[in-house]
């Protein structure tokens, strides 16, 4: 078996996840309504639901 690539990234994977959802949403503003629209929305909302997961799987700092 192969070795794993791995990835450097320059960004966080919640700054990534939120850019994603505010891409989403801007793109299924730029659609008339219907299904195309709706998948987009869709995909935006479960980008955010990952972010309040994320925010509550974090550990709470003791600072």
């Amino acid at each position: 078996m192969g070795k794993r690539r791995r990835i450097k990234h320059s960004v966080t994977f919640e700054e990534r996840i939120a850019s994603e959802a505010r891409r989403l949403k801007a793109a299924a503003e730029l659609l008339p309504p219907g299904q195309s629209r709706d998948e987009l929305l869709k995909k935006a909302s479960q980008a955010e639901a990952a972010l309040e997961m994320i925010h509550l799987l974090k550990p709470v700092s003791s600072e």
